[in-house]
């Protein structure tokens, strides 16, 4: 979420019941701050020099000298580096597309929650890049046999081989897949050696195991009763503080949606549901998107992941889209032998087979997420 201080919002409307319903859904809450509604667009690049807003939200259906679309443009070329959220309603359908100067899209009719939610989200991302804060990453699903951990694993390690200091955490506590996957002895610390009153950052480094790979890994608990153990609010506590030591932490989710869980999604910027051309798979990934949606998750929060992409199975490309509602963010190929021998040794094939195309996809992910290039230069 965004800075707990006020949010100033600047509205561009020319629709007088958009106005007023903005208006009703922001009287009732201390959030966000109204700075003013124009309804010319020809004056809100001025006006956002002289008030200077978190957040600018357009109608893309404005009219007047400068439309919606133009707006978007001049906003984007002005130098402000203000985040823009856009209006819309369904018939007019649109992607948010930071490239255009969209960094979220709100359509009509939208809730209060909504409403607040999304500018929170929008100006949390904005400052997250600005400052080079820590990125969350959940690596999801709700059917188990889609290689969630083996994404999560490989995902966490290519971050660090673009010198990207990065935490990884076995969020599957009842069974601890990573612990498993890396063949981790039973009596190395786990999440249940931090103190539960109060957790020191030096307690975290005490408890992390360092994978030859190169990334610190805070693992689930050695047996499956332990799980009980850990609370919601322990694991948000543990986040806060890894972000404190890393710039990003990636997390194998169980694939249940528990307390846990729920605290393990909501603490993350990013939510990368991992889905497969299986109907089963396919079905329970839509059923907790409307989840998702109706808790208050925004689109931009949750990114789609399709693994094994080169085996569809008899389902389309284009019938996954339309299914999910809209085109996966990434694609992973299946490479079967390469990625069950290097689980089978406990080993990321990003770093055994650093050239093999399913190696690649994953770098790929992990960079956009990251909002890194090919060509950034690596930290040390």
């Amino acid at each position: 979420m965004a800075n707990p201080s006020t949010i100033r919002l600047l509205v561009a409307e020319d629709v007088p019941q958009v106005s007023q319903h903005v208006r009703n859904l922001l009287s009732i809450q201390s959030q966000v701050k109204l700075l003013e509604v124009l309804n010319d667009g020809a004056k809100v690049v001025e006006a956002a020099k002289q008030l200077r807003p978190d957040v600018v939200m357009i109608d893309l259906l404005l009219q007047g000298k400068v439309k919606g679309p133009q707006l978007i443009e001049k906003l984007r070329d002005s130098g402000l580096d203000i985040p823009v959220v856009v209006l819309t309603v369904p018939q007019h359908p649109l992607a948010r597309d930071p490239a255009r100067g969209i960094d979220a899209v709100l359509t009509l009719p939208f809730s209060g929650f909504e409403l607040v939610n999304t500018l929170s989200h929008v100006l949390a991302d904005r400052q997250a890049k600005a400052t080079g804060a820590c990125r969350v990453v959940s690596v999801f699903s709700p059917k188990g046999g889609v290689g969630k951990t083996t994404i999560a694993f490989n995902l966490a390690v290519a971050l660090g081989q673009m010198g990207v200091a990065t935490a990884l955490i076995d969020g599957s506590l009842q069974y601890g897949d990573l612990r498993a996957l890396l063949k981790v002895p039973s009596d190395v610390p786990s999440i249940l050696d931090l103190p539960t009153d109060r957790v020191q950052e030096s307690d975290l480094r005490d408890v992390m195991w360092r994978d030859p790979a190169g990334i610190d890994i805070l693992l689930a608990p050695p047996r499956v009763e332990m799980a009980e153990m850990v609370t919601a609010r322990d694991v948000e506590k543990t986040i806060s503080l890894l972000r404190r030591l890393y710039e990003a932490i990636v997390i194998d989710t169980p694939t249940t949606l528990s307390e846990v869980t729920l605290a393990l999604l909501d603490s993350s910027d990013v939510i990368l549901s991992i889905v497969t051309y299986d109907s089963t798979t396919i079905h329970n990934t839509i059923a907790v998107a409307e989840v998702f949606s109706s808790i208050g998750y925004t689109p931009e929060k949750l990114h789609y992941l399709v693994n094994r992409s080169d085996s569809t199975g008899g389902i389309g490309r284009d019938e996954l889209a339309r299914t999910l509602g809209r085109r996966p963010d990434f694609e992973v190929v299946s490479d079967g032998r390469l990625v069950v021998q290097a689980n089978n040794e406990g080993m990321p094939f990003v770093v055994s087979s650093p050239d093999a195309a399913v190696s690649k996809d994953i770098k790929r992910a992990a960079q956009t997420i990251m909002g890194l290039t090919a060509n950034s230069p690596v930290r040390s």
